[in-house]
C-alpha cells in the first residue's frame, strides 16, 4: 500500500516532466556541432485533453549571449512524441567551452501563448547528466553520443 507522500524513485514528483534522447556530436576539422532531438518520453500532459503537441526549441549560447535557434516540427497530441530531426551549428573549437545549448520542450497551444513543458542546458558548465554527455561528445570527436536526459522545470 502506498501513502501520497510514498516516492519509490526518490525525485521530487512536480519534477518528472518527461525525458528526451539526445543525440550530440562535435567535428572539430568542420567546427560543426549536431544535436538531434529522437524522442520523448513520458512528457507532463499540458491540455486539457491530458496530452499536449510537443516542439523542441534549441538556443546556441555563447556565455549568456543567444546565437541562433532552432526548432522541430509540432507533433500533435503525444505524450511520447518522436522527432527524429537534428539541428547543426558551427561553433570553433576556441568557442566550444563557453557554448551552450539552451534546450525547451515546449506545447504548442493555437489559442494563447506556447508553454515550457521543460528544459535542460547542454554543456560543460550545465548539471551532472549533461555535463558528462557532452564530455563524451568532446571525447569521441566525429560520433554521435546519445542518450536520455531528464526535463527540468524553467
Amino acid at each position: 500500500m502506498f501513502r501520497i507522500n510514498d516516492n519509490p524513485t526518490g525525485l521530487n514528483l512536480d519534477y518528472q516532466l518527461g525525458d528526451l534522447l539526445v543525440s550530440l556530436m562535435y567535428v572539430p576539422r568542420t567546427s560543426e556541432l549536431t544535436i538531434g532531438f529522437i524522442k520523448a518520453r513520458k512528457l507532463k500532459a499540458k491540455d486539457i485533453t491530458g496530452a499536449s503537441d510537443p516542439y523542441v526549441k534549441v538556443w546556441l549560447m555563447r556565455g549568456d549571449k543567444r546565437m541562433e535557434k532552432r526548432k522541430t516540427a509540432i507533433h500533435k497530441a503525444t505524450l511520447n512524441p518522436v522527432f527524429n530531426e537534428a539541428f547543426s551549428f558551427i561553433v570553433s573549437w576556441e568557442h566550444i567551452r563557453e557554448t551552450t545549448l539552451a534546450v525547451t520542450v515546449m506545447d504548442w497551444d493555437n489559442v494563447g501563448r506556447n508553454e515550457a513543458i521543460g528544459g535542460l542546458v547542454m554543456g560543460s558548465k550545465s548539471g551532472p547528466a549533461e555535463s558528462k554527455h557532452w564530455g563524451e561528445m568532446l571525447n569521441k570527436p566525429r560520433t554521435a553520443v546519445v542518450q536520455w536526459q531528464k526535463l527540468k522545470p524553467l
